[in-house]
């Protein structure tokens, strides 16, 4: 079944001088502009594309990338305002409604052209796809099926007393603590999270590298591969400034020390004053 507001695989059935004409299931044809088309298109291919309603709510197929699926939440841009509520630019030629039911009332003053504003994207009763900034809607507090160390994706949210408030795989709340926070992010920032806990009540705690073991390895490895990079030797120690090791690791210096004992347990690196430096056994050829 073809889904209107995401990505559908399907089969092309004609080629007509105004593009290919699409089996779409139970919306019907669709048609993909002959300017949307992938080179040496055919008549039988399969082709990937996202399908949402056009101009006079008819589906329509494009190969463009939206910046979220229906069930995906984005951080998008107002590009207009008028009685019916906000439009957001999402990367196709119709832009995105965000009409003024979904937005809580302190948002409202806060929607004008030129902000960007966090939303989910869903599919309204009437099949049109439409945005809300009411979040709590949409996601949940408590979550399913993770175990600790699971890579998840995350989407900053706001500020709170305990740390960082997250969006977690498009899905859930989540909470990154003030401990774990070792570099700035910004509302709307994607980033690639870590389960660090979760807890008893469903909600989950989430760091920003691998916890454990899992981290150390793959600091170590970040800190070997940029020792390779620079010729065997790093002006980097133990007492270097957080923001530097950050630069160079993208980690916490906590994490930074944790690692590079490791390496130095193992022979791996030689500790000198100014720096660190490969082992012979690991020194570049």
């Amino acid at each position: 079944m073809t889904e209107i507001g995401r990505f559908n695989e399907l089969t092309i059935l004609r080629l007509e001088p105004r593009g290919a004409v699409l089996d779409g299931a139970g919306l019907g044809e669709l048609l993909l502009p002959a300017g949307d088309l992938p080179p040496a298109v055919r008549a039988g291919q399969v082709v990937k594309v996202f399908v949402y309603l056009g101009l006079e709510d008819r589906p329509v197929a494009t190969r463009a990338i939206p910046a979220a699926q229906v069930g995906e939440v984005a951080y998008l841009k107002i590009v207009a305002v008028n009685d019916a509520g906000a439009f957001l630019a999402w990367g196709l030629p119709k832009d995105l409604l965000l009409p003024w039911a979904e937005l809580k009332f302190e948002q409202k003053k806060m929607a004008v052209e030129g902000r960007r504003i966090l939303v989910c994207v869903f599919q309204a009763e009437d099949g049109r796809i439409a945005a809300s900034a009411r979040l709590d809607d949409f996601l949940k507090d408590s979550a399913e099926g993770y175990r600790e160390g699971d890579p998840v994706h995350l989407r900053v949210a706001e500020p709170t007393d305990l740390g960082l408030r997250v969006i977690v795989d498009h899905r859930y709340w989540g909470l990154v603590h003030k401990s774990d926070l070792f570099r700035t992010l910004a509302r709307g920032q994607q980033v690639t999270g870590y389960v660090k806990a979760l807890r008893g009540d469903g909600k989950l705690n989430l760091a920003l590298a691998p916890p454990g073991y899992a981290k150390v390895d793959a600091v170590a490895g970040a800190i070997l591969a940029e020792l390779k990079r620079s010729g065997g030797f790093l002006a980097v120690t133990d007492k270097t400034a957080p923001e530097r090791i950050y630069a160079l690791f993208g980690v916490s210096k906590k994490a930074y020390k944790s690692s590079l004992g490791a390496l130095y347990k193992n022979r791996k690196i030689v500790l000198e004053p100014d720096g660190i430096r490969l082992a012979p056994a690991d020194g570049v050829g």
